[in-house]
């Protein structure tokens, strides 16, 4: 694979001549055994992670809080108490109170402070005490304790309480007695600041995360600060507040004790999928999702005449759907669980819901009539795209010299299974790609980037606005057609080659309209792409404030500025960064790197509010209601 000059080739060779010389020793005393708490905190990105300020959804903060969530919803999976009440105070302490059995009492402290100690583990034989829970591993509360600054846990027990006091991770001391609280486990955390600096929780963020816990967990009431959180159909009110537009028919709705599924067609000629595995949220899919999809193509075809059957890409087309398992000894991919791997479910899974299919579409021969009319024009429109194709052979050929643009990384998502070493599935499930506005800004993240999984890909300028636009614009339209590739996504998602889809452009009017208009992209033509949280911002300085005797401060704001500015004195010089080419290769690379790089990820909270707002101020009708609307704004 031709590279730039980052790539790093290993070798023994290699390793030889770069090795350490001189008077450095290798011996016993260089042998370090590191205590669990030592080990988390000195590697806090391997168990939560980047750490970032809270400005982010995938921030560390957000999986502390997830980790002692997860613990409530897990004991409310075994039956056991149906409220969670969250509260997080002034001094960004978060506590979490569920109602479920409580943590057996003696063995409180080593669950919060023993990595690999816990009830969800297999018990010789014995009925698990959790038989779906989200975490299998003993590390999640453990980490949570670790990382803050403190962190106490209590678990009520008929009449009685037990609790723990950690700071810093460290034990410090421990209460037990009498209470007339109602039985469960109350968790209380303050991220700690020697790890996160100065750091805030997003109220938003917070609420988004709840919400979804309700969804998957249809009875469920949930709390933060007053606020409640509760869904009576689950499924169906997630994929309603999703939705873009009006559905074909009604849901085709199917639940029991360990499955839960909804679909429906649309309109569109594109799928999107929700999938859950013991409410976790699988943004990447996995063996689940994938019987979800067999199942329909194959419920549909069981009652299609046996001349004609469907082909699985017009049954998927238009198709919108979600799938929430329950499961024994579920298998990730990683610790971030985004992707269930466990293969010997997929047969009893693609049967099961082949059958409900069947036996739904049985009941309502209406219902089967639109979707066999749904699937007769996918069919058609299938067809013409495979014409354009045809006719885009030139396109393809012109764009596979082009893909010079395209600086690729030698890991990639779509790679993951394939890779042995731990080291190596990591930097797969950590690629990116970088949408760059010109060669200049792709220049400075090409000279910085790490060559093993950072990508790069230069845009032209202002890309085709794809508001209204058909299937055909992918074809047709030489740097669209060339993204579309550069990413994998040309037949469909799962082929996805990067983690993290990064829009890095200027910013000012130029850059934030690009920004615009590649999201409008993603939004007609790859919704999944938001859907499974793989779209992101490069968020970079505005801002370098110095002088000759102080290191640089850079700053994402004007309140940022002016603070540093201050710290600085009157010796204070301020640079204002208009693009990413402006700031030099030199300085460049400390934002796109590590756990220094401050993405935004690109979420849609209403669809159905967002379709109709984009064409309102994107579509290619022009009505004075527009620009009414912007002028007000520039006021």
């Amino acid at each position: 694979m031709a590279d730039d000059e980052n790539t790093i080739l290993f070798s023994d060779s290699a390793a030889a001549a770069t090795a350490p010389t001189g008077d450095v020793r290798y011996d016993d005393d260089s042998i370090q055994n590191l205590s669990d708490r030592d080990h988390i905190r000195q590697r806090p990105g391997m168990y939560v992670g980047a750490l970032g300020n809270g400005d982010h959804a995938e921030d560390g903060l957000y999986v502390l809080f997830k980790e002692v969530v997860d613990n409530s919803i897990d004991e409310y999976i075994m039956g056991v108490g149906r409220r969670v009440i969250v509260t997080l105070g002034e001094d960004k302490t978060i506590t979490v109170r569920d109602f479920g059995r409580g943590i057996p009492q003696l063995k409180l402290r080593d669950c919060v402070s023993k990595i690999n100690t816990g009830g969800k583990f297999d018990q010789d034989g014995k009925p698990k005490v959790f038989s779906a829970s989200i975490g299998m591993n003993g590390v999640g509360l453990k980490a949570v304790n670790f990382l803050s600054e403190n962190f106490t846990a209590t678990s009520y027990r008929d009449g009685k309480f037990a609790r723990v006091y950690f700071h810093e991770g460290i034990f410090d001391h421990e209460e037990q007695g009498a209470t007339e609280e109602a039985n469960g486990t109350e968790i209380s955390f303050r991220p700690s600041k020697e790890l996160f600096g100065e750091y805030h929780y997003e109220r938003r963020l917070l609420e988004r995360r709840l919400q979804h816990y309700s969804w998957m967990n249809a009875g469920l009431s949930l709390e933060l600060n007053g606020q409640k959180f509760f869904s009576r159909r689950g499924l169906l009110d997630l994929l309603e507040s999703k939705m873009e537009s009006e559905p074909l028919y009604e849901f085709i709705h199917y639940r029991t004790e360990n499955l839960d599924f909804a679909f429906c067609h649309t309109n569109s000629a594109n799928e999107n999928y929700y999938s859950f595995a013991n409410t976790q949220f699988t943004t990447d899919g996995g063996v689940h999702l994938a019987a979800f999809k067999e199942g329909i193509v194959r419920g549909i075809n069981e009652l299609a005449p046996k001349d004609k059957q469907f082909d699985a890409e017009d049954v998927k087309a238009g198709l919108f759907g979600a799938i929430s398992i329950r499961i024994q000894d579920p298998i990730y991919d990683a610790q971030t669980k985004h992707k269930l791997n466990n293969p010997e479910i997929r047969g009893p899974l693609v049967a099961e819901i082949k059958g409900a299919v069947v036996q739904y579409l049985f009941k309502h021969p209406d219902v089967k009539s639109v979707i066999f009319e749904k699937l007769g024009r996918n069919e058609n429109l299938r067809k013409q795209i495979q014409n354009i194709r045809k006719g885009a052979k030139e396109l393809a050929a012109k764009s596979t010299l082009k893909i010079q643009k395209l600086r690729d990384c030698k890991f990639h998502l779509n790679e993951t299974e394939s890779r042995r070493k731990p080291e190596e599935k990591a930097l797969c499930q950590n690629s990116m790609i970088f949408l760059t506005e010109g060669d200049s800004a792709a220049g400075s993240v090409v000279q910085n980037r790490n060559a093993l999984h950072q990508a790069v890909f230069a845009l032209r300028g202002k890309v085709y606005n794809c508001c209204n636009a058909t299937r055909e614009v992918l074809y047709k339209n030489e740097e669209l057609y060339g993204v579309m590739r550069a990413l994998g996504t040309e037949d469909n998602i799962e082929d996805l080659r990067y983690a993290k889809v990064i829009i890095a452009t200027d910013a000012d009017p130029d850059g934030y309209h690009i920004r615009n208009l590649l999201i409008i992209f993603f939004l007609r033509f790859f919704p999944q792409l938001l859907a499974a949280e793989h779209l992101y911002i490069l968020d970079t300085p505005l801002f370098r404030v110095r002088s000759k005797s102080q290191k640089p401060i850079y700053c994402y704001s004007e309140k940022e500025r002016d603070e540093a500015s201050k710290k600085i004195g009157r010796d204070a010089e301020i640079t204002r960064f208009k693009g990413l080419g402006e700031i030099s290769p030199s300085e460049f690379g400390q934002f796109i790197k590590g756990d220094d790089i401050r993405l935004q990820l690109v979420t849609v909270e209403n669809a159905r509010k967002l379709d109709s707002f984009v064409n309102f101020l994107m579509g290619d009708k022009n009505p004075p209601s527009r620009k009414e609307y912007i002028l007000q704004r520039l006021m």
